[in-house]
């Protein structure tokens, strides 16, 4: 079996690249999700060769068989991270190495092979190197770069696939959330979980945003942004986002956030903040909190902030709260001081407009 951890990227130029005059303007708004580069990268899995047959390529539909393993039984993983234009033209990603380690790691849960970390972030370094005039430029726009894996393997039966594909995609991208508005309202969820003990809670797999779904569709139609979770076991305390992580802040300046106990996705974003607060000399506690201690502290104004962040939202405050039965106000609604602070002293050190003594930051030209 070849070392992975060696292979050397081919090439193939796409035929028809977009034209810079067609590229400009789709970079002018790039929305978020909704158009993507010239090319991706390509590496295939078998169990007898390894990972083999490394390609940039042009962006292209893949074909499938209908008795496609992924198609019916879900073995599929996927990462989020950003490449940031700097201020002299050049780019930046931050952390990709924590990515790395996170997509192995929800490929063990997922009975999937482990893609060595060393070859993870070479096919996002000769991806962004590819198509390096697509990062847009601006506040709050990036590249936002998804690697992902599936069983491509042809069979029927419940068994760990023998065949993988894995791919990297890249996608130009502004703000997260439409509108432009100062903070988001959640809605919490009564009848559904996002993931129990001993699930797939903290692997960043396709089923677990799957399952979120029709939370979230009753969250938008009660005017809500976002669906918020509670705990399986006794749906009283507050875990995550549909996509993304929630933090906590209190009249004394300290912060509290859910404590990972393999139902939360570990986010890089989540680790960063910690870090950041932590080297502040901000008290920082990783335990439960309850609905009724976020109703009640939110009363009182013991709770002045909140806020979710992610990969894609970053750091979004958190205004508003509703559910059946209640609908409560964080502070005065909008950003809290706190929020605004950390928001954006990770924003500086992604775009490398601030020092990094965490050493996150790796520059790519």
């Amino acid at each position: 079996m070849a070392d992975a951890t060696v292979l050397d990227f081919e090439f193939e130029a796409h035929a028809s690249p977009v034209a810079d005059a067609d590229r400009a303007a789709l970079l002018a708004n790039p929305g978020f999700g909704k158009i993507f580069t010239d090319h991706m990268a390509v590496i295939h899995y078998t169990a007898d060769r390894g990972w083999h047959d490394a390609r940039i390529e042009p962006r292209r539909p893949i074909q499938l068989d209908p008795a496609c393993a992924v198609l019916h039984y879900a073995q599929e993983i996927f990462e989020g991270l950003k490449a940031y234009r700097m201020p002299d033209g050049g780019a930046t990603l931050f952390r990709a190495d924590a990515n790395a380690a996170r997509f192995a790691e929800s490929a063990r849960r997922m009975a999937m092979p482990e893609l060595p970390e060393d070859l993870f972030l070479s096919s996002i370094r000769e991806l962004v190197s590819t198509d390096r005039d697509w990062i847009p430029e601006g506040d709050g726009a990036s590249l936002y770069l998804r690697p992902f894996m599936f069983a491509s393997e042809t069979f029927l039966g419940v068994r760990p696939a023998q065949e993988y594909l894995y791919l990297v995609i890249a996608s130009p991208a502004g703000a997260y959330f439409k509108g432009g508005a100062p903070s988001v309202t959640l809605w919490v969820s009564e009848h559904y979980t996002r993931a129990a003990p001993g699930g797939t809670g903290a692997a960043k797999c396709g089923g677990n945003y799957a399952a979120s779904l029709v939370a979230q569709a009753e969250a938008i139609g009660h005017d809500c942004d976002q669906v918020v979770f509670l705990d399986a076991a006794e749906n009283r305390y507050v875990e995550e986002l549909g996509g993304m992580n929630v933090f906590f802040v209190f009249e004394d300046g300290s912060i509290r956030t859910p404590p990972l106990t393999g139902t939360i996705l570990p986010g890089i974003t989540r680790d960063s903040l910690l870090a950041l607060a932590r080297a502040e000399g901000i008290t920082v506690r990783e335990e439960p909190y309850s609905l009724d201690e976020w109703k009640a502290d939110a009363a009182s104004g013991h709770l002045r902030e909140a806020f979710a962040c992610g990969t894609a939202a970053v750091v979004t405050p958190i205004g508003r709260v509703k559910g059946r039965g209640f609908d409560f106000t964080i502070g005065n609604g909008g950003p809290g001081l706190l929020t605004e602070q950390l928001r954006q002293q990770l924003v500086s050190i992604q775009r490398g407009t601030a020092p990094d003594p965490h050493g996150w930051v790796e520059r790519l030209f």
